[in-house]
């Protein structure tokens, strides 16, 4: 089942002008965003290899363009059912963090919003545990809530500071 593209009415910049782009994606019909600065590209992964003894969100490894990259189940950092895909029509978003590539497979991509960066609100306290961990606010669509992925909590990286104290 397809989940239509959000319908927001126009964005107006708050009293800054402040705007915050996001790339959307679905993933089992929820639509996140991840800020635009963090996606280096979105791409169809070809012959991941599986790793073993790998924890169950890591997919395995794939070569995109020369370089070795992880590929991770985001449904499962997420505690979602698996996507009943036979692996031929993956979608996948490159982010780079800490100088490790990683391929985040999603279920699609959706459009690229521009939103004030005022109308972002707080996560609310009702939202599964395991999705506030990895959230930094949502925002109010039409229809629907735009919740936004931090993409280093998502994977569980921590700052190079946090380490050193």
């Amino acid at each position: 089942m397809s989940t239509p593209t959000p319908v927001i009415e126009s964005a107006k910049p708050d009293k800054t002008g402040a705007m915050r782009e996001f790339v959307t994606i679905y993933i089992a019909d929820q639509i996140f965003g991840i800020p635009v600065s963090d996606i280096h590209e979105v791409f169809h992964p070809q012959a991941i290899t599986s790793v073993p003894l790998a924890p169950p969100e890591i997919r395995g490894v794939l070569n995109l363009r020369g370089r070795i990259v992880t590929a991770i189940e985001v449904r499962n950092k997420l505690n979602l059912p698996p996507l009943e895909n036979d692996g031929t029509n993956l979608m996948a978003i490159g982010v780079e963090i800490e100088d490790e590539a990683y391929g985040l497979i999603i279920d699609r991509v959706g459009d690229v919003l521009q939103l004030p960066e005022e109308e972002c609100e707080a996560i609310p306290i009702n939202m599964d545990p395991v999705w506030q961990k990895v959230s930094s606010g949502i925002y109010r669509l039409e229809k629907q809530l735009l919740i936004i992925l931090d993409i280093k909590k998502l994977l569980g990286v921590q700052p190079k500071e946090e380490l050193a104290a």
